[in-house]
């Protein structure tokens, strides 16, 4: 298996339980590991055969300014279910993170790891 991968993709979105996350978007971090074969593309060098980053980054940016999530949690199966369901990856690594939320902590967040099952 080959990783295609995004690293430190700033989006905003609102997220949170309280009133004022509910109400103001909050920027999140996000860091992505997508598994998928990508020989294919390396042998056609044809962006056609494999997951096109370009895409995935305008498609989150996309669907997070419309989208509301409580937990970091969701948005994390969120953004893993449309990587497998959508753009067909066998494997994926979801990293989340909220910035600077907490006095004294630069970065609160989640990693979720999911797989196709056969």
């Amino acid at each position: 298996m080959d990783i295609i991968f995004i690293d430190d993709l700033h989006l905003s979105t609102l997220i949170g339980i309280y009133p004022r996350e509910k109400a103001v978007p909050q920027t999140v971090e996000i860091s992505l590991q997508i598994g998928i074969s990508t020989a294919g593309a390396g042998a056609s060098d044809d962006v056609g055969d494999t997951i096109n980053y370009a895409v995935v980054v305008d498609r989150l940016r996309n669907e997070l300014e419309t989208r509301h999530f409580n937990l970091l949690e969701k948005l994390a199966e969120y953004v893993a279910t449309l990587l497998l369901e959508e753009f067909g990856a066998t494997w994926v690594r979801v990293s989340i993170a909220k910035l600077g939320v907490m006095r004294g902590v630069r970065r609160i967040g989640v990693v979720i790891e999911r797989g196709v099952t056969s």
